[in-house]
């Protein structure tokens, strides 16, 4: 399945129904009067945000989203039938941005969340209701309320516990894979990744979700490589991992760029946690490793992680950092006494 994080569609809620003229015709009942009932309300908009769906992908062959109008009244004071809402199921994390794409109208992040996003006409009046002592037998009937209609745009992202972060070819990919049973597609040449990642993580008892999104550049928070869509899937992280390549870009170079990235982004995340880690450690000696943890420390970082994605050295250590910077997993008791992990599934499942 093809992942999509940005869509725009076009909505519009149901027009009311028209209210009725009508006019009693009951034998033996003498001046019948009128009783046209009045229309039927039109069917809402509403956004849903539902577990289980990742991506926005219905929505490039679906564009548009029309609601039905209300029923129209009827004789004998009957009003007309109210329209069914039109419910549009996005995943969770999606947000509903104006069609200046900078506005954000609404904002899905919880499983099960609904927002009625723009109501549907209510009905006309039915001639019934324009009776009075000076209008015995009136004709006029009201149409119906007009639905209303907008562009919008749909923008999707995601919600992980943890983000990762680096170069193109600092070894993501390889590294959730190691942690996670997605299969991220891993390649010696940059850009191997070219749509955000979902893993789910298990360490000491505790879960958390691992967003890997694709190598970033400089000028990536301005548009270049498409960075600016791939810096908002980590925007909802609590914490954030940056991956070195050890035998790329002089680490401390690639620290920096990184760094000057997520300032310019802004969203809050250059006061996220970071972790800084040194990947690949695998193919290079102990004191080149040495060298390197004190360059990046010299460069602002705190605590350094060594790790190898590839044999999983380091591993352990970076996972309890990560952890600490979680909430308490949830528990459950078990009838003999014992202490299990909660069964619950995850919002987001592996890409």
């Amino acid at each position: 399945m093809h992942f999509l994080d940005q869509a725009k569609i076009f909505i519009r809620s149901g027009p009311g129904g028209a209210g009725a003229v009508s006019f009693r015709r009951e034998m033996y009942v003498e001046y019948g009067g009128p009783d046209g009932g009045d229309g039927g309300k039109g069917g809402d908009i509403i956004f849903e945000a539902v577990p289980g769906l990742n991506t926005l992908i219905d929505f490039r062959y679906t564009q548009h989203f029309k609601a039905k109008r209300g029923g129209g009244g009827m004789g004998k004071n009957r009003t007309g039938a109210g329209s069914l809402d039109l419910v549009i199921k996005v995943p969770v994390g999606t947000q509903v941005l104006d069609d200046d794409r900078e506005t954000v109208l609404a904002d899905l992040t919880e499983a099960g969340q609904r927002i009625v996003f723009i109501k549907g006409g209510d009905g006309g009046r039915g001639n019934a209701s324009y009776k009075s002592s000076t209008n015995r037998a009136p004709r006029q009937h009201g149409p119906g309320w007009p639905g209303e209609e907008m562009y919008v745009w749909l923008r999707l992202k995601l919600l992980a516990d943890v983000g990762l972060l680096g170069l193109p070819n600092a070894g993501k990919s390889t590294f959730i894979n190691a942690l996670s049973n997605t299969k991220a597609k891993v390649g010696d040449y940059p850009f191997t990744t070219l749509r955000p990642q979902l893993g789910v993580v298990r360490h000491k008892n505790r879960e958390f979700v691992l967003a890997d999104i694709p190598g970033l550049i400089a000028g990536a928070a301005e548009g270049a490589g498409v960075g600016d869509r791939f810096l908002g899937h980590i925007e909802r992280c609590r914490v954030l991992i940056h991956l070195i390549d050890i035998e790329g870009t002089d680490p401390a170079e690639a620290l920096e760029i990184i760094e000057e990235e997520l300032e310019a982004y802004g969203g809050g995340l250059d006061e996220k946690p970071r972790l800084i880690v040194l990947n690949k450690i695998d193919l290079v000696d102990a004191e080149l490793v040495k060298m390197f943890t004190k360059e990046l420390k010299a460069a602002g970082a705190g605590q350094v992680f060594a790790i190898s994605g590839a044999t999983g050295k380091g591993m352990d250590k970076l996972l309890n950092a990560v952890i600490e910077h979680l909430p308490a997993a949830t528990v459950t008791e078990r009838p003999s006494g014992e202490r299990e992990e909660a069964d619950e599934d995850p919002v987001w499942s592996p890409v």
